[in-house]
Order: C-alpha cells, then structure tokens, then sequence
C-alpha cells in the first residue's frame, strides 16, 4: 500500500486503577489546537493516537487534537513543512533524514513503533526460510521499497537489483505462484493470503536487522523551539492513548477509526492490533525500559551508517538536526500497562 514509502507511506477508560493514573488532571486554560496528519487511512495501526482523541487524554492534557487521515493523494511530509498541519505521522527514519538532506527543517520527536512492520513473504516448503535464503531469487517489491528498505537487503544480504520484480499490491500472482516471493506489511498481506488459503514464511526486516523506527512523530524545529511544552504534552498523550489502546478497551478507538475509514473490519482491526502484540512493534526492545515512544542514538546511528553503504546519505549528514531525545525516555505512562505501578 502506498501507506509504505518512505516520504509518505477511541475505547472506554481502562478499568480500576489504569485508568485512573492514565492522565495528568485536567488544564484549566483554553485548550491548544492541532492538527496530527496520520500516513494512510485509519486502522488499527493508528490506533493509540485515536485512543487519546477518543477517551479524552489529548484533552485532559490541554490539547484539542484533529487527526487528518492519510491516503493516496494526500501528501502530509508536505502540508507539514507548508505549516499546514502541526504532527505527522512519517513512515520511517528515512522520512527524518530526508528532511536533513534536503534541508527541510523539521524534526523526529518520538516513535512509535519501535520494529518497523515491512516483511517479505513466501510460500511454506520452497526453501525460503530465512531472509539469507532468498538471495538471488525473484522478489516483488514496489518502487518506493526498492528506494527504501531494499537498500538495507543489499548491504545486508547481499540482494541485487537484478532479484527485483515489480509489485503492483495485486497478490494474485503471488497465490498462483509457489515460487513466488513479495512485500507486505506484517498486520496486511499475510492475513489476506492466509484467507485465501496460502501457507506462509514471513520474515520480518527488522527482526533480521533493519534498525529503522517507523510510525514516527515529526514536527517543525519552530515548534520544539517555541512551544516545547504543547510538543511534550502531544508526545505524553500519543504514549498514553497507545499503552491504554493495547493493554486497555480498544473500543472507543475503533469506532473512530471505523468512522473515518468506514472499509475498515472488526476482523482486520482485531488481526492487526493482535500482530502489533504478537511482533512487539510498539512495545519491546528500548520501549519496554524507557517506554513507549523511545529512540536511541545508536538506532539512528546503526541506519544511517547502513545507508551511506548503500549510498543515499553522505557520511557527515548531521544527524542531530533529523531527531532529538528531548520528549521520550521518560518512562512515561508505563504505570498504565498491566504488572507495572
């Protein structure tokens, strides 16, 4: 879905003492108004930021947030360096590091989803069970993958362009194919070619080393600069709507998502957030210490060294003007998730 490239691509309160500790109290000024652009069209993939609009904690943190939803002509890299909405949602580190690049000034403030969810799938028996093993055969991959995460297959694996077979997100030949291997999205395609009876490998990229942070939180270096506080209290809420989204009552979340996207099932919904858990996309490694939202500099300095092997980035590309730590690492709203206090 185009939801991938790499420039572009809520539930009832928790129970008990979750949700009595989700928030900070209620602000007593005007609420601050901002608009959050997300990477595709509402799933559950989004679903925290809906959580947080649904349940009230954007608002009980003083801000009055519109989610605008992504899709195929919608381009938010753009609207938000036009000042036209306030957050956005980008894809991956890619997104960041292209701002520097192109001397964009805005800036990476947080994560969240700490494995990016780019998979490469295949047919059960071919041989095709590690990312290892499928060097040198035909893959399907769209253009923008091929500008994106196929660089780090390269490095990595040692792929060769020569592999790539385009994928025009029609799995029909795919299923018709036992040889044939493709892209995807770990909480998608797997669960549509399973329906239709496949039997699958799937190989997530960042399990087998691809270090890129995806779902990103971006805003404008103005903004940290000037309004530190209202780029904080998004970042806490965006953490809080998350760990009560997964670890909470979904329903709130879902029904906006639904309403916004009304092609969205339950099923779909109910598959993607139970991969999200399955993989540890949002919640593991790093996030799991410091919480969810968290970024490291070794992350960012293990993708961009990669990169510059693949030859997208110069090596002395400033990294401290894609990203800053001054928002996460906080612990915060770990006390939400169950076993924690």
């Amino acid at each position: 879905m185009i939801r991938r490239t790499f420039l572009k691509t809520s539930t009832v309160v928790l129970a008990g003492a979750i949700g009595s500790r989700r928030v900070a109290p209620a602000r007593a000024q005007t609420l601050d108004k901002l608009t959050f652009g997300t990477n595709w069209k509402a799933q559950a993939e989004h679903g925290g930021y809906y959580q947080a609009v649904a349940t009230g904690i954007y608002k009980k943190l003083g801000i009055d947030a519109t989610i605008r939803m992504g899709g195929p002509q919608i381009n938010h890299p753009q609207l938000l360096a036009a000042g036209a909405i306030d957050f956005n949602m980008g894809s991956n580190c890619f997104s960041a590091l292209n701002y520097v690049k192109n001397n964009i000034p805005m800036v990476c403030v947080g994560t969240v989803f700490q494995k990016d969810p780019q998979v490469l799938i295949a047919h059960a028996g071919q041989g095709n069970d590690s990312l290892a093993a499928m060097k040198g055969k035909p893959i399907m991959i769209s253009p923008v993958a091929r500008a994106g995460y196929w660089q780090f297959l390269r490095v990595k694996y040692g792929y060769a362009d020569e592999q790539i077979r385009t994928y025009t997100f029609n799995m029909a030949p795919f299923l018709a194919d036992k040889s044939a291997i493709q892209q995807g999205f770990v909480t998608s395609e797997p669960y549509k070619l399973e329906k239709a009876g496949a039997k699958l490998v799937v190989h997530l990229l960042a399990d087998g080393g691809y270090s890129s942070y995806a779902t990103t939180i971006e805003t404008s270096w103005k903004l940290v600069t000037e309004k530190p506080d209202l780029v904080q209290r998004f970042v806490n809420g965006t953490i809080e709507g998350w760990y009560s989204y997964l670890y909470g009552d979904g329903a709130p979340a879902n029904a906006l998502i639904k309403k916004d996207n009304p092609e969205m099932t339950d099923d779909q919904i109910a598959h993607s957030l139970a991969t999200l858990k399955k993989y540890g996309i949002v919640d593991s490694g790093d996030a799991e210490k410091l919480g969810i939202g968290a970024m490291v500099d070794a992350r960012w300095k293990d993708f961009h060294a990669t990169m510059v092997e693949a030859g997208l980035y110069a090596p002395d590309l400033d990294l401290k003007r894609a990203y800053t730590l001054q928002f996460v690492n906080k612990k915060h709203g770990m006390n939400l998730k169950p076993g924690k206090s």
